[in-house]
Parts: structure tokens; C-alpha cells; sequence
């Protein structure tokens, strides 16, 4: 692993409104590219997901961004440093760039841009939460002033994407979508960006299809080779597979773990593998009195920490590993990747898979005789998603929980977490700021308006609040990391999750591609050479 980053702090088609300058015939290559799930939108503020930032980040640009290996390199900033004040960043901007509709990008897209993405509806406003204000010193020149000084700003803005303001505004597109309730706005299936690729025809999850930005700020910079990008979600693994063995797709960055044999022993083929900055998990309604999907009445079994360590013990990691996962994954004792700051072995260690010891905890809460409740499970965002909540099912029901597993498409599964509508349900977290305040700051700090969107285990610490919120103007980095390990042995303590495993990427493409697995799982296409 890198010791770098491991320490490193409705269906209808979208057509621009402008013209496309097409490649000639001789000139284009054509990158047909498939994986399990669609991007959830086109709004570059709506959904702090994965795939959705992966097809954001083809289009859009945020200010600094991580390359291929996971280093924060310029992108529409070309320098940024603290001012004599340690509470304000000076952001120097990229000059002579364009949004694809030819608009100037300039220092009011980007105020414009930071304070959207810190509206109410924002899924990245957990990200800006240290910030204060935004004000534009000139054109080219931009200041972040901070609620005290943070170190660690620039982390923080790897995925937040910059929007051309009067685009936005003239196509009322000023709120960013409401997705957990539904909401649509004009930016879910348009796009305006400054990135190297333009939006020609989007089918939600069906298909996609971007052509190359010909102004793009980037020519010289970047190998900028793909011409054009068919993206394609396929949800069933087999046909995903099938398709890149018959040549009807070059690149796919969900190789099922069964198929990685037959797709790297075929000729003009090939797999390449890296472990991924993230960690698959369970969460667990920890705070309400009761809850509505168990067969318990006026208690909530998952409130007893003790239940919570047994469910724990109960999860065979290893079996898991070995037979689901055929040994592509990493068991996990903490929802932290081992890329992240804070993380250390002990925290990572897991606890033996001990059925009695489970057992006797459970009798000692008071739930000998068991209960029964519904897990909630994706089955097209994480590798052997459905799988691995199946194996689950059957090692919860060796303790006596007996499990209902309601497994649907990420669209439908997501905002159950967000609304609190479920009550125990399989999540995967990956850390782009590569630093523990991320994990904090969605997953363990109190929802509020502001903090804690993917709580879904309703944990509330008031004390872990408080230290949560001093990290970002925290600068004395040894008491930082202090805190950050505080915070971490009180999770722990608590049980708030059930770690499975870290996740290893594996990416299947045509031989004459020359293409490294990014440890965000994030394919930027503008980097990509072929043969």
C-alpha cells in the first residue's frame, strides 16, 4: 500500500444547448465504458456519491483535485496558500478558462459555487462547514475566510464542482436538487462545466454519451486522448462481463471478484487491482426508543451496546473475504480506510467471529431468544453488495436476529439512510480529504442542518460534537491527531458501526489501455493513453 496516501492529509435525453465540434473520423477514440450503477444526477451539488462524482468529474471542474495516484494537483485554482490572517485561504484562479457555453470563468462563478453547495439541500455542505464566507478579492482571486484557522481547507475541495453562476440562475437551477424528497431542477440532466468533456445525450441508467470539450483549458496538460465516452450502467455482473469479453465495452471498473480469472486470462484483455479508500459497513439505529421494523415492542434492541458487539462477533470477516469476496477484500475492524489519517492496526483489529460469546451477550441485554428485523442493502453500488448482505443474513441468525434483506437499486436505497427510514442497512464510505474529520463530520457528529447527513444510526455525542467541530481550526497538528484518536476510541467503545471489510478495486479493460486504478475509484479520462 502507499505510505504516501496512507498518511496523506425522467428518462429523457439532455442536449446541450450549443454546438458540438466534432472530432474527425481519423482523430476520434471512442472510450465505452460500463459499471454496475448510473450516476443518481447531473447536479454537481446533490449527492456526495461515488459514481455520481466520477460522471461529474468528466464535465465539471472543482478547484483543486486529486490525479491518478490521489495527489491534490491545480485544476481551476493555480495556487493557494493562508494569508497573514491564519483564518483566510487565497485561492489564485485559472485564467482564460470556459464553461462549455462559452461563458468567462471568474472569481463570481466560484463564490457563487461554494455558497450554493453549502445550501440546506446540498449533499457537500458538510465539507464547507468550517467556512464562513467566500468573497471575491478580484476576477482571478478568491479568499475562504474560516470559523478559526484550517489547516486542511484544500482537502476538502477535491469534489466540490464550480457552476457557471448565470447559467444557473437563468435556468433556476439556484437550489441544489432536493434528492431525498424527489426534487428536480434544470441542472439534473444539463450540464454546464469547464471539464474536458461536454454532455451530448444522457438516458438515465441506460446510457450516456460525452464528446470532448474543444476549448478545453487542459490540451498540453493532459494526455486528453479519448475523444468521446460511452458510458453505459449494467447492472448484472454477468452481461457487464460478457460485454467487455465481446469487445462491446473497453473499460469496466466493477470486474466481479468470481470473473477476475477469465477476464485477465483473455487475450487483449486485462485486470488491474489496488486497494480503494474505502470501507464497507453496517449502520445500526442506535437512538431512537424503538424502532418500527423489529418484532419488539417499546424497545430498541439495537440501543444496547451489548447487542451491537455481538452482531459484531457474529460477522465472519474472513468467511466473507474467502467465499464472497474469492480474497479481494480487506477484513476491517473500523470504518476507516487504512489511507486515512487516524487510522492505526489497533483500531483496524476485529474481533474473533465467536458465536457462544455473541450468544451470551445477547442473553445478557435481555434478547436470548432473539428478534427479527429488515436490513436494508444495496445491489448495484458496492462489489458483491447483495452477497454480502445475504452472508450477514445468515451469521445475524446464528445469534437468533432474524433477518428480512431488502435489497434494492442505490437510487431507492440512499435516501432511506438520509430520511431515517431505515434501521439497519449496509453503507460504504470513502474518504477523498484522506483525513478522519470527513468520517466524523457525516457519519458520527449529531444531524443538524449542517453536519451529520449520513448519520443514519441517529449517534448523538454531545461531547464527541464539540471535539468533532475543533478539528477544523484545530493547527497544532499533534493535538489534532490527539482528538481525532479520542473520537475514534469512543466510536469504537460505542460499537456505532459493523465494519466489514476494506474494499479492492479491480478494473477490467482493453489491453491497449494504459489506465492505473485511481484509490478513489475515480476514472478521470482526461489522463487516460492508449497503445
Amino acid at each position: 500500500m502507499n505510505k504516501t496516501l496512507a498518511i496523506a492529509l425522467s428518462a429523457g435525453v439532455a442536449v446541450s444547448a450549443w454546438g458540438l465540434a466534432s472530432a474527425s473520423p481519423a482523430e476520434a477514440e471512442t472510450l465505452r465504458w460500463a459499471r454496475a450503477g448510473d450516476s443518481l444526477t447531473l447536479d454537481p451539488h446533490a449527492q456526495n456519491e461515488g459514481p455520481t462524482h466520477t460522471l461529474a468529474h468528466q464535465m465539471y471542474e472543482p478547484l483543486l483535485q486529486r490525479d491518478m495516484e490521489g495527489k491534490i494537483i491545480p485544476a481551476l485554482a493555480t495556487s493557494w496558500a493562508p494569508t497573514e490572517d491564519p483564518t483566510v485561504w487565497r485561492f489564485q484562479l485559472r485564467e482564460g478558462v470556459t464553461f462549455h457555453g462559452g461563458e468567462a470563468f471568474t472569481a463570481d462563478d466560484v463564490v457563487f459555487s461554494i455558497n450554493r453547495a453549502k445550501k440546506p439541500t446540498s449533499a457537500m455542505k458538510e465539507l464547507l462547514n468550517s467556512v464562513a464566507e467566500v468573497k471575491k478579492v478580484d476576477d482571478y482571486t478568491v479568499d475562504f475566510v474560516t470559523n478559526g484557522p484550517n489547516p486542511l481547507l484544500p482537502n476538502n475541495l477535491t469534489n466540490l464542482f464550480m457552476m457557471d453562476e448565470g447559467w444557473t440562475t437563468e435556468n433556476d437551477a439556484v437550489e441544489p436538487q432536493d434528492i431525498a424528497n424527489g426534487g428536480e431542477n434544470y441542472a439534473v440532466r444539463n450540464t454546464n462545466g469547464t471539464g474536458a468533456y461536454m454532455l451530448v445525450s444522457r438516458t438515465p441508467d441506460e446510457r450516456t454519451v460525452l464528446q470532448a470539450n474543444p476549448n478545453y483549458w487542459g490540451k498540453g496538460e493532459f494526455p486528453l486522448e479519448v475523444t468521446e465516452i460511452v458510458y453505459t450502467p449494467i447492472q448484472s455482473a454477468a452481461t457487464r462481463v460478457a460485454a467487455l469479453l465481446s469487445g462491446e465495452v473497453d473499460f469496466i471498473q466493477d470486474v466481479p471478484v468470481q470473473d477476475l480469472g477469465r477476464v485477465d486470462q483473455q487475450d487483449g484483455l486485462k485486470v488491474v487491482t489496488a486497494p480503494q479508500n474505502r470501507v464497507i459497513f453496517f449502520g445500526l439505529n442506535v437512538g431512537d426508543d424503538d424502532i418500527p421494523s423489529d418484532n419488539v415492542e417499546g424497545a430498541n434492541p439495537f440501543a444496547d451496546v451489548r447487542v451491537r458487539r455481538a452482531m459484531n462477533m457474529a460477522i465472519n470477516r474472513p468467511a466473507i473475504k474467502q467465499v464472497v469476496m474469492r480474497d479481494q477484500s480487506i477484513p476491517a475492524g473500523v470504518i476507516m480506510p487504512p489511507f486515512v489519517n487516524g487510522w492505526t492496526e489497533e483500531l483496524d483489529t476485529y474481533p474473533a467471529h465467536d458465536i457462544e460469546a455473541a450468544k451470551a451477550l445477547m442473553a445478557e441485554a435481555g434478547y436470548g431468544d432473539g428478534f427479527s428485523v429488515t436490513l436494508n442493502c444495496p445491489n448495484d453500488r458496492y462489489i458483491n453488495d447483495e452477497a454480502i448482505c445475504q452472508a450477514v443474513v445468515g451469521m445475524m441468525g446464528q445469534i437468533g436476529i432474524d433477518v428480512a434483506l431488502d435489497a434494492l437499486p442505490k437510487a431507492q436505497h440512499f435516501p432511506l439512510i438520509n430520511k431515517w427510514e431505515t434501521d439497519f442497512y449496509m453503507l460504504g464510505w470513502g474518504v477523498p480529504t484522506f483525513d478522519s474529520e470527513y468520517i466524523f463530520n457525516f457519519l458520527v457528529h449529531t444531524k443538524t442542518d449542517e453536519l451529520g447527513s449520513w448519520n443514519g444510526a441517529r449517534y448523538s455525542n454531545p461531547e464527541l460534537d464539540s471535539k468533532i467541530v475543533s478539528l477544523a481550526s484545530e493547527t497544532n497538528l499533534e493535538k489534532r491527531n490527539a482528538t481525532i484518536a479520542e473520537i475514534w476510541a469512543q466510536v469504537q467503545e460505542d460499537q456505532v458501526y459493523l465494519p466489514v471489510h476494506h474494499q479492492v478495486l479491480n478494473w477490467g479493460m482493453q489491453d491497449g489501455i494504459n489506465f492505473d486504478v485511481q484509490p478513489e475509484d475515480q476514472p478521470h479520462f482526461k489522463f487516460l493513453t492508449m497503445n
